[in-house]
């Protein structure tokens, strides 16, 4: 395609032209804009805007055709279709003041609105000639709304306040009909007619055909008009920064248009495979969009290892992914997501308020894709494990990703067939005293870290089951406090400390209940006397969430602090596959009052 100078022109064609252009469906919609939505103020006052010569901002206007950008059309609302007919341009941006005037101008019929309180009614247009021609009177009160009927009535439809279901009624009380606004002359024969001897009402009309009607013919509309050779990208980041006042456009919208083009229905296909990953719980917030990026990495991979070219899914790309690409790459992604689903249950992650990056989800389901029967394989799995909670410990998918989407996806798969370290691998480090810094659930790490207790067999204080199998019955598990708050605020113990993640672990609300907020040494002992636990076996309990019972009995909050964090530190080492630098710094012994190094360390 040759370079073009520009992407738009601009221009200001008359209101009459721009109506009925939408009238024949010269001018349509791009199918992803949102339905007409104006209530009767906004209309009343735009007419108001119109007859004073007021500007109403500038429309944007795509052109269509060639081999640009092709999106499936529909025409404004009220406008019959035509049955082949295609229009010349899109409007991108305008859409409500254009639909509001078409029909309020231009249709011939009642325009179904709403009122400012949201019900539903038709109404028809009249302006006041009278009160148009009155400086004293706002504009927007000489622009009367009237059901379809032509009647307002009160008292309960017993007293008529207007009757306008006749010409004759309109003349006498002079209520010129804006649907015959550039096309008036009749009104205006009958009007005149009527009044042929009356000098008072042939100058008002006079004038209010001068100094109002006058303005609606010869009322220009500012356009920019996209070229049709603008990209798809330039035109999705045009529409979003124009269109302030509309629905956010998403690249799954925009591409739902662009495949329409071709006849194929992207909305219904994404709502059957949502439907299947819905079945896992951790893919319910996998979303259209994200479907998209996948499919257009995958795509992109596949075609690095055939011609070298690069691999890329920024938003750009996701615009240019072809239908043909989208449809022999989508039950890939959806093979690979059900495998990264299944992968995420081995490391206790069930369900998406406790995945830690739902971004993550897009690398990995291309991945699992491109890996197929070896996903299986205890080497493979060990290796992709380890990527994964390198990506979490390391933080490494909290910003703009799309890069480290690239390289991890080429990268890990050259791992395991025996290349080097990936760089999320190699680079991602994680600092001791992280663990203060940890405190809610918000926190990737956070949602980790609580993943591997359970995946190291915490069990719950009471039950003696263990969390997992516990949660799976729905037994409301939690996350809550070893030194419960209460204790410690009495203690004096800093929040930044008993609130952080080296005191936290998953128990069952029922278990949270009976700690309360006394000290362990007291909950122990309750646990051990009211519920006939054997001491060995509720320190086991308490061992299996990396705290040591001793500790706990003594309510040793220092000691518990330090030992805790050792032992967390050893099983992040353990999943990252590295060891965490930092150990025994100066800012760990400080922050912790010694080392997190195990004292059976070599």
């Amino acid at each position: 395609m040759p370079a073009i100078s520009t992407t738009f022109r601009s221009g200001e064609p008359p209101l009459q032209d721009i109506l009925r252009d939408i009238q024949v469906a010269k001018m349509q919609l791009p199918d992803f804009q949102r339905g007409w939505v104006w209530d009767d103020d906004h209309i009343r006052s735009l007419v108001a805007s119109i007859s004073l010569s007021y500007p109403i901002g500038a429309v944007m206007l795509l052109q269509t055709g060639g081999d640009g950008t092709q999106f499936l059309p529909r025409p404004v609302e009220g406008v019959v279709p035509v049955n082949g007919r295609k229009p010349e341009v899109l409007i991108l941006d305008g859409q409500q003041r254009m639909t509001s005037l078409y029909l309020a101008l231009m249709s011939g019929r009642a325009v179904p609105t709403r009122t400012d309180k949201g019900r539903e009614i038709e109404r028809l247009y009249y302006l006041d000639i009278r009160k148009c021609l009155d400086p004293q009177e706002d504009r927007m009160d000489a622009v009367i709304s009237v059901p379809a009927e032509r009647v307002i009535t009160s008292d309960f439809g017993r007293k008529v306040e207007l009757d306008l279901r006749t010409e004759e009624l309109e003349y006498e009380q002079a209520m010129f009909p804006l649907a015959t606004v550039f096309d008036s002359a009749g009104w205006r024969r009958g009007y005149q007619k009527k009044f042929r001897s009356d000098e008072t009402r042939l100058d008002e009309w006079d004038a209010f055909e001068t100094e109002v009607l006058g303005r609606f013919q010869a009322y220009r509309v500012p356009t920019i008009e996209l070229l049709r050779e603008t990209p798809r990208e330039a035109v999705c980041q045009v529409f979003e920064k124009v269109n302030t006042g509309g629905v956010t456009l998403t690249v799954f919208e925009l591409m739902t248009a662009t495949f329409a083009a071709d006849s194929y229905n992207l909305r219904q296909d994404w709502d059957a495979r949502k439907e299947i990953l819905n079945q896992h719980p951790v893919l319910q917030d996998f979303d259209a969009t994200s479907l998209l990026t996948a499919v257009t990495l995958l795509a992109s991979y596949k075609r690095n290892m055939g011609n070298g070219s690069a691999i890329s899914c920024k938003r750009k790309d996701v615009l240019r992914l072809s239908l043909g690409d989208y449809r022999a790459n989508t039950d890939a992604i959806k093979d690979g997501l059900v495998k990264a689903a299944r992968m995420l249950a081995r490391e206790k992650i069930f369900d998406t308020k406790s995945l830690p990056y739902s971004t993550q989800l897009i690398p990995l389901s291309v991945i699992c894709a491109m890996l197929e029967d070896r996903f299986e394989n205890e080497t493979v799995r060990n290796k992709l494990t380890r990527w994964f909670w390198c990506g979490v410990f390391g933080e490494l998918y909290g910003g703009a990703n799309e890069s480290r989407y690239t390289f991890d996806v080429s990268e890990v798969l050259a791992w395991i067939d025996g290349g080097p370290e990936p760089r999320t691998v190699r680079d991602a480090n994680f600092a001791p005293v992280r663990l203060l810094s940890i405190q809610t659930r918000n926190s990737a790490a956070y949602k980790g870290l609580m993943a591997l207790l359970m995946k190291a067999g915490c069990r719950d204080f009471l039950s003696g089951d263990t969390i997992e199998l516990t949660s799976y019955f729905d037994l409301a598990v939690d996350i809550h406090h070893l030194f419960p708050r209460a204790h410690c605020e009495k203690e004096n113990i800093s929040s930044g400390l008993w609130n952080s993640s080296v005191n936290k672990s998953p128990l069952s609300a029922r278990t949270n209940r009976i700690i309360g907020g006394n000290a362990p040494s007291v909950y122990v002992s309750n646990l051990e006397r009211n519920h006939t636990l054997a001491p060995a076996k509720l320190d086991a309990i308490v061992s299996s969430h990396l705290a040591n019972p001793v500790l706990l009995r003594q309510d040793d909050f220092t000691g518990f602090l330090r030992d805790r964090a050792t032992r967390l530190i050893d099983l992040i080492e353990h999943e990252m596959g590295k060891s965490v630098a930092g150990r025994d710094s100066q800012e760990t012994m400080v922050a912790f009052g010694g080392p997190l190094i195990a004292a059976n360390a070599t």
